[in-house]
């Protein structure tokens, strides 16, 4: 029988996700997805949270998660057996003989190890450890991922105003001190902070990694600055057709994978053709009909073209955030390209394209 880490792994590389795509689409911790799959369960801190990253990756993966939690069980109750010949051998002498000595040995060492402990203890008397100085970080950038211990802070630029915020404990839970009071989160756990008080999430802070109560191990912390601007801004982008209105979905310092979702609305014959891939070439082609689904993953970029731009709606997914694509209006016929280009900052914008 197939065991639970290699079915987590073959669904895996089976789509072709690689580790880190998995941890930014699931929000679960590198770390934590190479445990399932080596089927190491010791890096938990409970089992309580095994099983909960356990339920969400195999759902992730499509796979049947009364499955997976009846492999974990039986792994658990797994016992090596002792053969029966064994259970009827007359014991030797000499186990014990040996027993003795290393006993002995074993106390000799113990007592040696004291001794030198004390010595070291009395030359290292009155010796008063350096105690940490609080790092301060300046996010300047739309992601920020950085593993910090209490007293650290974090300043978030929004608009003309610096947001500060500071790891004031680490013990069940991680607690923020923030502009808008004590903020607490457990393991994998996000929350959405309104920095201008407008009633919509201005930052994404996600607790990706920590020990409890294990102040040394510190925690890693993901901050994910949501703006406005880099959502609706239109632009005319030189390596375009003149004209051509761009709109920008994502800005960041970096280009990551991205998910593009369709969800069609009526009888749709739709066009797709991965970009700048080339183990993925080749056009596809198919029709859709009301309530069909699609999902396209890509690094680069995708072609499109649609009969009726009315009868599809988009939303594309990347970096822990998703954005609505208005591809078209009622009864359009619509090409256009959805992919990362560099702009004169050297930051990377994914973006749609009208190609006509």
């Amino acid at each position: 029988m197939e065991s639970l880490g290699i079915k987590l792994k073959t669904a895996r590389e089976e789509k072709g996700y690689s580790i880190d795509y998995v941890c930014r689409e699931t929000n679960i911790a590198g770390r934590f997805i190479e445990a399932l799959e080596n089927e190491d369960f010791s890096v938990f801190p409970g089992e309580p949270y095994l099983l909960g990253f356990l339920k969400n990756y195999g759902a992730y993966l499509e796979l049947d998660v009364n499955e997976l939690l009846s492999l974990f069980r039986s792994y658990k109750i797994q016992e090596q057996p002792v053969p029966v010949d064994e259970l009827f051998k007359t014991p030797s002498n000499a186990p014990r003989i040996f027993g003795r000595i290393a006993m002995v040995l074993v106390v000799l060492a113990a007592a040696s190890c004291l001794v030198f402990f004390l010595l070291q203890n009395k030359s290292q008397a009155g010796e008063t450890p350096s105690a940490r100085v609080p790092a301060q970080y300046t996010m300047n950038a739309d992601f920020m991922e950085r593993r910090l211990y209490p007293g650290d802070t974090v300043l978030v630029p929004f608009g003309d105003i610096g947001y500060r915020f500071e790891l004031s404990g680490i013990g069940d839970t991680v607690t923020f001190a923030t502009p808008a009071g004590p903020l607490r989160l457990d393991l994998s756990q996000e929350a959405s902070v309104d920095l201008v008080s407008d009633g919509s999430s201005s930052l994404l802070i996600t607790v990706a990694d920590f020990a409890r109560n294990d102040v040394s191990s510190g925690a890693l912390l993901r901050f994910d600055l949501r703006t406005t601007t880099a959502e609706t801004e239109i632009m005319d982008i030189e390596e375009n057709l003149p004209g051509s209105p761009v709109i920008v979905l994502f800005s960041s310092p970096n280009a990551f994978p991205f998910t593009l979702q369709a969800v069609f609305q009526g009888y749709c014959l739709f066009r797709w053709e991965i970009l700048f891939e080339s183990n993925r070439a080749g056009r596809n082609e198919q029709y859709f009909q009301n309530a069909e689904e699609l999902n396209i993953q890509a690094q680069n970029g995708i072609r499109l073209g649609m009969s009726n731009a009315q009868a599809v709606k988009f939303q594309v997914i990347g970096g822990g955030r998703t954005v609505v694509l208005e591809a078209g209006g009622p009864g359009e016929v619509v090409v256009g390209d959805l992919r990362w280009l560099r702009d004169e900052e050297n930051r990377f914008r994914l973006t749609f394209t009208r190609l006509e």
